[in-house]
C-alpha cells in the first residue's frame, strides 16, 4: 500500500467530514492520521494521511474532487 497526506478543503458544517471519510473508503483507502488545520471563514482545512492500494492516487483524488464543496489543495507521499 502507498501513503500519501491530501490536504483538503471543505465546508465547516456538520457532515463534511463524514462525507470526505466515507469516499475515501469507497477509494479503497484507508485514513491513518487526521489533522484540522483552520477552520473559519465557513472552510476548514485538513491534513488526511491515507493509505491506499497501488501506487498512483489519483483514484482517491478524482472520488474526493467529486464531493460538494470539497477541494484537493495538495497531495504529498508519505515515506
Amino acid at each position: 500500500m502507498a501513503m500519501v497526506r491530501i490536504r483538503v478543503a471543505l465546508p465547516d458544517r456538520p457532515g463534511s467530514l463524514g462525507a470526505v471519510a466515507s469516499a475515501i473508503g469507497f477509494a479503497g483507502g484507508d485514513i491513518r492520521g487526521l489533522v484540522v488545520l483552520s477552520s473559519e471563514g465557513g472552510r476548514g482545512i485538513d491534513d488526511i494521511t491515507v493509505a491506499f492500494p497501488g501506487s498512483d492516487p489519483q483514484d482517491l483524488v478524482n472520488v474526493l474532487s467529486a464531493v460538494g464543496g470539497v477541494e484537493v489543495i495538495s497531495v504529498t507521499p508519505v515515506v
